[in-house]
C-alpha cells in the first residue's frame, strides 16, 4: 500500500511525459515558438480538464496578458488597445500555429510605453503637489477604462504618484515633530517626498530595463497556462531552480510566502522559525509595497512580477532588508529584517502536553504535509513524524487529541492515507480521478489504531489540499470533531511536475524549464469534491479573515465542483457522542465574547480592504490615519486572552533544551500563542466533552501507553 500512491503518479507522469515520443516530434529553430508548441501539447494531452482554444479563450488571454502587463493602465493608451483588439479573437489560431504576432505587437508597443512614462513621471513629479486640495483616488483599477490622451495619462499619473508621496510626506514631517528645536518646513518637506519617489521609480525603471525579452515571454506563457486553473504554471529554467530550492526545505531569505496582489505583494504564510517569525512584526495579510536593501532607498514593487519583487526581498544570510508595509489594518509601516537560513525543520511536527485542571490532553501542529519522494522510508515525513508525536502523547498520559491543520497548505497525498490510518482501523481514505475519468480508492489497510481517544481537528481558510483530505476523512467517519472556518480552502486538485527537456528528442536551445501541472482531482469517501467548497467545520468559528477573498473560489478559472460514487465504508462506531457534542460547543461559541470581538475584526478588515477611493488631503489623511490606528489598538485586546489552560513540551523535548536553547525559546513562544489561542480552548472543551459521553456511554477509549509500538 506504502508504495501504491507513488507508483501511480510515476505511472501517470511518464505517460504524460512520453506521450511526445509516439505521435508528434518538436523542431522548432526558434525557442520561444518551440516552448509554446511544448506547453500546449502538454496541456491538451496531459492536463485533468483541458480547455478548447478557441475564440472564447483568445478573448481571456488578450484581456489577462494586457491587465496583467498594465494592471494600473498607466501605460497603454485607448488607442493601443484598440490597435490589439485586431488579435482579439485570432490568438487561438496563433497558438495553434505556434504565431507569436500578438506578443510581439503587445511587447513592443509596451517597451516604446514604458519610456514614455519615464518621462511623464519626471513631469509631474517635477511640480508640488497641492495637499490642500480637496480631491481623491480610486483604486480599483478593473472599473476603470485606458485613457485616450497622453494629458489624461499625465493626470492619471499626478494622482497616483501624489497617493504615492504622501504617506512620504507625512513621514518627513512626523520627523520634524519629533525634533522640537526643528521648526517644520512644508514645502521642503513636500519637495524632499517627491524626490523620493522619484528615486524610487528610478530604480524600478532601471531594474525594469534589465528585463530581457524572453522574461517578458514567459509572462505571456503563464497567461496561457494559468487559463486552464490557477495551479498549473510554467517555470523558465532559472525559476525551476528555485523552485527546486525550495523544496530542498532551506533557503536563505525573509520566511514569508508570498502572493502577487494589485497594488502589492501579500504575505499568505509565515513560516515558523524564520526571520519574519521571530521579528514578529508582519502577519499574514499584510503587503509589500516598497523594497530597500538597508540603508537605500526603496523601490515601488506595486507593478514589479512576483518573482522579480522576491529576488528584491531575498538575499544571503546576515544581510538586512526594509520592507514598506501595508498592514491589514490600513496602516503603513517600514519594517526592517535580518536574512536568515530559513530551515524546513520548523514546519515539521511538533506536539505539547495541555494541562487542565487535573486533567491532561495533547496538541500536534502540522504545518504542512513533508515527504522525500526519493527516500521515503529513510528520511522523515508527516505521517511518520504524527505517528511518532501521538506516541509520546500517550506515554505522557494525554486523554485527548487536537491535531492542528491552520494554515497547512497541503503536501504529499500518500502521507494522508497513512496518518489518517492512525486514527481509524481500516477503510478508503481519498479517492482520486484522473482526466480518463477512471477512479482509484486509497486505503488505509493496516487494522493497527494508533489514536482511538477523543479527537480534535483545527481548520481554517488557509487549510488546503492534503489538509483538506485528512479532515474531510475523518468527519465522513465522524471520527473526529472539525472546528475551524465556515470553510476550507478548497483545493482538490493533484499537481505533478514535468521537465519539458524529457518530451523532445532533441535539443539545442539549453534548459526549457518545467511546467506544473494539474492532472488530477480527489474526492472524499462520502463522493463529494473539496474543490472550492472546501471542508466544512462542524463548529464553525470566526477569525479575522473570515471575509477576506483568500480561497481557492476567489482565484481565477478554478476547477467546477464535482461528485462521484461515495468509496464503501461504515463511519466510527467508537465513544463519540457526534451530535451532542457539535451542538454544546456551537452554544459555547455563540456566547463567548472573544469569538464575538473576532467576527468585529473580521469584519472591520473587510470594510478597510473594500474602500478603494482614498482622500489625498493631507488632513483627511491624518484623519483616516487616526481612525485607522484608533481601531487597531481596539483590536490589540484580541491578543490579552487568557484560556488559563497551560503547555508544556514532552519529555524528551526537555532534554533537548539544555543544547538547544533556541528550541527552547521556540516552544516557550508557540506555548505563549497557544495560551491566548480561543480555538484551542474550545477544542480542550469539547475534548472534555467527547470524555465524558464516552464515560457515560461505557465506550471509554484505550490509550494505554504501551498498546502499540513506534516504528523504528
Amino acid at each position: 500500500m506504502k508504495n501504491k500512491l507513488a507508483y501511480a503518479l510515476l505511472m501517470m507522469l511518464f505517460a504524460v511525459a512520453s506521450c511526445s515520443f509516439t505521435n508528434k516530434s518538436f523542431e522548432n529553430d526558434d525557442k520561444d515558438k518551440l516552448l509554446l508548441d511544448l506547453i500546449t501539447y502538454v496541456l491538451e494531452k496531459g492536463h485533468y480538464d483541458p480547455k478548447n482554444i478557441d475564440d472564447d479563450f483568445s478573448v481571456e488571454v488578450f484581456e489577462d496578458f494586457i491587465n496583467g502587463l498594465d494592471p494600473t493602465k498607466r501605460y497603454f493608451l485607448e488607442s493601443d488597445i484598440k490597435d490589439f483588439e485586431q488579435y482579439k479573437f485570432q490568438i487561438d489560431d496563433q497558438i495553434k500555429n505556434t504565431d507569436i504576432t500578438f506578443f510581439n505587437a503587445v511587447y513592443d508597443r509596451l517597451m516604446v510605453r514604458m519610456k514614455e512614462a519615464k518621462g511623464i513621471y519626471k513631469e509631474v513629479l517635477s511640480a508640488p503637489f497641492d495637499y490642500s486640495a480637496q480631491e481623491s483616488i480610486d483604486m480599483d483599477y478593473e472599473k476603470q477604462n485606458f485613457v485616450s490622451s497622453r494629458s489624461d495619462l499625465k493626470e492619471r499619473w499626478r494622482k497616483q504618484l501624489k497617493y504615492a508621496t504622501l504617506g512620504n510626506y507625512d513621514s518627513k514631517i512626523k520627523v520634524d515633530e519629533k525634533d522640537n528645536k526643528k521648526k517644520i518646513n512644508l514645502k521642503e518637506a513636500e519637495k524632499e517626498a517627491r524626490v523620493d519617489t522619484e528615486e524610487t521609480l528610478d530604480e524600478f525603471f532601471d531594474f525594469v530595463s534589465d528585463l530581457e525579452r524572453k522574461d517578458w515571454f514567459v509572462q505571456y506563457i503563464n497567461t496561457i497556462v494559468e487559463e486552464f486553473d490557477p495551479h498549473t504554471f510554467y517555470f523558465a529554467p532559472e525559476e525551476k531552480e528555485k523552485f527546486d530550492t525550495r523544496m530542498s526545505g532551506k533557503f536563505e531569505g525573509i520566511g514569508a510566502r508570498l502572493q502577487k496582489k494589485q497594488d502589492g505583494v501579500k504575505i499568505v504564510e509565515i513560516i515558523s522559525g524564520g526571520p519574519v517569525w521571530r521579528d514578529r512584526q508582519i502577519e499574514v495579510g499584510d503587503e509589500i509595497i516598497k523594497v530597500g536593501q538597508h540603508g537605500e532607498t526603496p523601490v515601488s514593487i506595486v507593478e514589479m512580477r512576483l518573482d522579480d519583487a522576491i529576488k528584491l526581498i531575498k538575499g544571503a544570510k546576515g544581510t538586512v532588508v526594509d520592507l514598506t508595509m501595508r498592514k491589514v489594518d490600513g496602516t503603513t509601516e517600514v519594517v526592517s529584517i535580518t536574512r536568515d537560513v530559513v530551515e524546513i525543520e520548523e514546519t515539521f511536527a511538533k506536539s505539547a502536553n495541555i494541562i487542565k485542571g487535573n486533567e491532561k490532553f495533547g496538541i500536534i501542529n502540522l504545518p504542512q504535509f513533508y515527504v522525500s519522494f526519493d527516500d521515503y522510508e529513510g528520511e522523515r515525513n508527516a505521517a511518520s513524524d504524527v505517528e511518532k508525536e501521538v506516541e509520546r502523547l500517550k506515554e505522557e498520559g494525554a486523554e485527548g487529541l487536537i491535531l492542528d491543520l491552520r494554515d497547512n497548505g497541503g503536501g504529499s497525498l500518500k502521507t494522508v492515507v497513512e496518518m489518517a490510518g492512525l486514527f481509524i482501523k481500516n477503510g478508503p481514505i481519498v479517492q482520486v480521478r484522473s482526466n480518463d475519468d477512471q477512479k482509484e480508492v486509497h486505503d488505509d489497510v493496516d487494522d493497527r489504531i494508533q489514536w482511538d481517544g477523543p479527537l480534535v481537528i483545527l481548520v481554517n481558510e488557509l487549510s488546503a489540499s492534503a489538509s483538506e483530505i485528512l479532515a474531510a476523512a475523518m468527519q465522513d467517519y465522524k471520527r473526529a470533531v472539525v472546528i475551524g472556518s465556515k470553510q476550507t480552502f478548497g483545493k482538490g486538485t493533484v499537481q505533478n511536475v514535468i521537465p519539458l527537456d524529457r518530451i523532445v528528442r532533441s535539443n539545442e536551445h539549453g534548459d526549457l524549464g518545467a511546467i506544473k501541472l494539474t492532472t488530477q482531482k480527489f474526492y472524499r469517501i462520502n463522493g463529494g469534491s473539496t474543490q472550492l467548497e472546501g471542508v466544512k467545520s462542524d463548529v464553525v468559528v470566526p477569525d479575522k479573515y473570515s471575509y477576506i477573498d483568500l480561497g481557492e473560489r476567489d482565484q481565477q478559472n478554478p476547477l467546477a465542483w464535482d461528485k462521484i460514487s461515495p468509496a464503501d465504508y461504515t463511519p466510527w462506531d467508537g465513544h463519540i457522542d457526534y451530535e451532542s457534542t457539535v451542538s454544546n460547543s456551537n452554544k459555547r461559541m455563540a456566547q463567548n465574547p472573544q469569538i464575538k470581538l473576532i467576527e468585529e475584526n473580521a469584519k472591520w478588515l473587510k470594510e478597510q480592504q473594500n474602500e478603494t477611493v482614498v482622500s489625498l488631503n493631507y488632513i483627511d489623511y491624518k484623519e483616516d490615519e487616526a481612525k485607522s490606528l484608533e481601531k487597531s489598538k481596539y483590536f490589540k485586546t484580541l491578543s490579552a486572552y487568557d484560556s488559563k489552560l497551560t503547555f508544556e513540551s514532552l519529555k524528551y523535548e526537555e532534554s533537548l533544551f539544555t543544547q538547544d536553547s533556541v528550541l527552547r525559546q521556540k516552544r516557550q513562544r508557540w506555548h505563549e500563542d497557544l495560551v491566548k489561542d480561543v480555538y484551542v480552548e474550545e477544542a480542550v472543551n469539547v475534548l472534555e466533552d467527547l470524555k465524558n459521553n464516552s464515560l457515560k456511554s461505557g465506550k471509554l477509549a484505550s490509550v494505554n501507553k504501551h498498546t502499540q509500538k513506534m516504528k523504528n
